[in-house]
């Protein structure tokens, strides 16, 4: 029996140097991100509640740009990693001109609601029904931080165009030195502008933002240099700007295959945004105890996050090759990993978070409530794990609509319902409510473990006749 399941789930020590020499770079680039979020995240936490709740209310709505930024470039993705399994750069530049296309217009329609309807989307999440903060103060911090905030979004749509492309070839360790540089540039900013040091105002909130602006530029230009000047490397750039055309079959493909995982990253996003709304009708302290909560979760999630990553890019070639029994048996694999590594991660958060909450200035029924959302979100990571590799496995094999029901579908007629009515509508305490909410992956487990199983995603949707 355990030779049977260690031929199924467990690699030889190439698998995993293979499969660590591509993840760990990528990891390693999330870490960096997310530790200096981190600690921009404390910086601002130690002004005060209502800054560090008009930041958390802001970066909420920038995450909900940034998946959808990530859905536009992933639905080209799909061909982008197979044609490069393929071969075909020819092919693998037109998934890239697409992109810049999908970024371009999801930008333009960023600004366009952020700079008309700030005040509107901002208090969304604001409610008196708290006994701590002042909503006002909040609404005029999350506004000055969006104003500025709203100028990094061309360069992170540009980067992301690259970077993705980019790690489609395999070639993920210039995004991560990017990464790095943009997030060295981000802390030193952070501390110079938010508290202001050798000579420099002290700019608060404004700050924060324009730190994270400048970093964003950094890593775009650094991505974009390397990737010029390296055109042995990156094929897809040779003639890439002389002309925007790109050929109606494979624009097509692109529709037919790439539209529902677009607008899955997209209602999914602002489905999470929507469950975070659910949670902020209790209060101005559950915002608050929910960034100090995500912050730290966001921390550890990388790890099963970029294996998930990683999925679509080893098995995604592989079926792109034609090698299909052999991208089943490597998706077996590295799901098996995936969640192993997440299970641990999860220990390891839950002794560790219960001291995080007290490096922030705020009221202790904040931090105490933060220590017991911390708890529960390490207790769901693995089974988020699992949801996350799954989702992965059927991108990997172009099988969009189905990712397309199982995420954003399955969020908004089973999830966003739950949240809202538990929140909106009954006396039960925020906690059991994030508890029961949280746990509805349980079921999500269930759905993905038989749709992976089924083996319905594996197919190669570059081949010839296509």
């Amino acid at each position: 029996m355990w030779r049977k399941f260690k031929n199924k789930y467990i690699g030889d020590r190439d698998f995993y140097k293979y499969i660590l020499l591509l993840a760990v770079p990528m990891i390693v680039q999330n870490a960096i991100t997310s530790f200096v979020s981190f600690l921009d995240n404390i910086m601002v936490g130690q002004i005060g509640t209502e800054q560090m709740s008009g930041v958390a209310i802001v970066n909420q709505l920038m995450f909900v740009f940034n998946i959808c930024i990530f859905g536009g470039v992933s639905g080209a993705g799909i061909f982008g990693t197979q044609f490069f399994g393929k071969g075909d750069h020819q092919g693998h530049k037109y998934t890239f001109r697409f992109k810049l296309y999908a970024c371009a217009f999801i930008t333009g329609i960023a600004l366009l609601l952020f700079g008309f309807f700030d005040t509107q989307l901002i208090s969304l999440y604001l409610n008196d029904s708290g006994s701590v903060g002042d909503i006002g103060l909040a609404l005029k911090y999350g506004k000055e931080y969006l104003a500025i905030m709203m100028i990094g979004l061309i360069p992170f749509s540009l980067g992301q165009a690259y970077i993705s492309t980019i790690r489609e070839t395999g070639q993920t360790f210039i995004p991560m030195l990017a990464g790095i540089g943009a997030v060295v540039t981000n802390l030193i900013l952070d501390y110079i502008l938010i508290f202001g040091v050798f000579g420099c105002p002290a700019l608060g909130v404004k700050g924060a933002a324009i730190a994270t602006v400048i970093a964003r530029f950094v890593e775009c230009f650094i991505v974009l240099v390397w990737a010029h000047l390296h055109k042995e490397k990156n094929r897809y750039l040779m003639g890439a700007y002389r002309s925007f055309k790109i050929p109606w079959a494979i624009l097509k493909g692109i529709f037919i295959k790439g539209s529902p995982l677009m607008f899955n990253e997209m209602f999914w996003a602002a489905g999470m945004a929507v469950i975070s709304q659910c949670y902020a009708v209790r209060g101005l302290e559950v915002v608050a105890a929910q960034n100090i909560s995500s912050t730290i979760s966001n921390l550890f999630n990388i790890i099963y996050i970029q294996l998930g990553g990683c999925i679509s890019i080893v098995v995604g070639q592989l079926l792109g090759a034609g090698k299909i029994k052999e991208a089943k048996d490597t998706d077996n694999k590295m799901i098996f990993f995936s969640v192993f590594c997440c299970t641990c991660v999860a220990a390891i958060m839950v002794i560790v978070g219960r001291f995080f909450p007290s490096i922030y200035k705020t009221e202790e029924s904040i931090k105490e409530l933060a220590r017991i959302f911390i708890v529960i979100s390490a207790l769901v990571m693995p089974f988020c794990a699992y949801c996350h590799c799954a989702y992965f496995t059927l991108r990997s094999g172009g099988k969009t609509i189905v990712t397309f029901l199982f995420d954003s579908v399955y969020t908004w007629v089973l999830v966003i319902p739950f949240a809202y009515t538990l929140a909106n509508h009954t006396s039960l305490s925020i906690t059991v409510i994030f508890f029961l909410v949280q746990f509805t992956e349980l079921i999500k487990v269930v759905i993905g473990y038989f749709m992976v199983k089924s083996g319905v995603w594996l197919q190669n949707i570059v081949t010839e006749k296509e």
